[in-house]
């Protein structure tokens, strides 16, 4: 079996980059006259499987036996199966119903996140490589067996790992291997969903529309309100706005850095920015910010190890009327469990994860971090 592997994200200017990875299995296989009709109608020719290389069972740990018979697919994911082409091809409305179907019935998916944050601090190719690694140890959890990996493309995003030389690269390969063709559709559909989210938070921007690339729209808006946390600030165009004192973002508004944060949304994102740092820097990844559900809002989700870290950051500017820690109270505590529960509920490569709540602590003009601690 076949674990596709292709990216979406690598070009825009704000939000994450995101790895899908999919092994289909068993039940998808077409029967071999499907396989030659979708071939011929395919104007590329796809790898010769006859030279793939296999992976041992003895040398993994982390595989289960080989399933020993292959099984005749129900007719609607066969159907399925043929509808899976590039997500670019696809209409949102049909990528959102295939995602359905891809999550709801592969063998395994994995979705590897790299947060923008972490794209300025190790550079895109680098967080490539970072979000594909995290996107198959999804997969390599699930203990599902297959026997090749195949990388949209021409670069080994898996280099330098013990899967490397199972591993080998097809361009335009989300057009011609299914199994990376839902990996497209799987990792579109999770970015566009997070970049809808965002939207609301920065209603101004048009990621709704745009969902990070570097449009007419976007860049009329970066002149009038300058990056927000989710740009990626080592990008050309991203730079222009932070460091030229002549932009409008700047001019227009005629103030210092610190009279730019005095408002209460500027000065909560300032402090989820420090904290989001303090956890990359314990290597945790960062998988959203500002996670919102109709009523309730998590700021910072992260992951480390077998963990999943919902995170509430609290600001104050002095300890006069208490702690930031003590704005935890018993009812923001409920509010943060429903918001981790309804997060868990539509993210499910994520259940297998133990959920801790947990707040962090910001505090003075200078905006220091103070601590972070396990709630439960």
């Amino acid at each position: 079996m076949i674990l596709g592997i292709d990216e979406v994200g690598r070009g825009p200017w704000a939000g994450p980059l995101v790895v899908g990875a999919v092994i289909l299995g068993p039940k998808w296989q077409p029967n071999d006259q499907d396989r030659v009709s979708a071939n011929e109608n395919t104007s590329e020719s796809t790898p010769n499987t006859q030279t793939s290389l296999k992976i041992d069972k003895h040398d993994c740990d982390y595989v289960q036996d080989e399933q020993k018979s292959m099984q005749h697919n129900p007719k609607d994911l066969t159907e399925y199966w043929h509808q899976l082409k590039d997500s670019k091809k696809l209409s949102p409305k049909k990528r959102e119903e295939l995602n359905g179907i891809i999550t709801q019935n592969a063998a395994a998916i994995g979705l590897g996140w790299v947060a923008s944050a972490e794209i300025d601090r190790y550079g895109l190719g680098p967080s490539l490589k970072l979000a594909a690694r995290r996107a198959v140890k999804q997969v390599l959890a699930q203990k599902v067996f297959f026997d090749e990996i195949i990388i949209d493309g021409t670069i080994n995003l898996l280099a330098e790992t013990p899967l490397s030389e199972h591993t080998s690269t097809l361009k335009k390969g989300d057009n011609l291997i299914k199994e990376i063709s839902a990996a497209s559709i799987i990792a579109k559909v999770a970015r566009d969903n997070y970049m809808q989210k965002i939207a609301a938070q920065y209603p101004q921007y048009g990621f709704e529309k745009h969902v990070g690339y570097g449009t007419v729209l976007h860049q009329q808006a970066l002149e009038q309100f300058g990056p927000t946390p989710e740009h990626r600030k080592s990008f050309r165009p991203i730079q222009k706005y932070i460091a030229d004192p002549n932009s409008t973002s700047l001019s227009t508004r005629n103030q210092s850095s610190t009279e730019i944060l005095d408002t209460t949304t500027k000065i909560g994102q300032h402090a989820e920015e420090i904290t989001a740092n303090f956890l990359l820097s314990r290597n945790h990844e960062i998988i959203a910010q500002n996670y919102r559900t109709p009523n309730y809002e998590i700021d910072i989700i992260s992951k480390l190890e077998s963990k999943i870290f919902f995170t509430e950051v609290k600001y104050r500017k002095s300890n006069a009327q208490g702690t930031p820690l003590a704005q935890i109270t018993p009812t923001k505590y409920q509010q943060m469990f429903f918001a981790a529960q309804d997060f868990l509920s539509q993210h499910p490569q994520f259940s297998g994860l133990q959920p801790c709540l947990a707040a962090a602590a910001v505090e003075g003009p200078n905006y220091e971090f103070r601590k972070w601690i396990i709630l439960d």
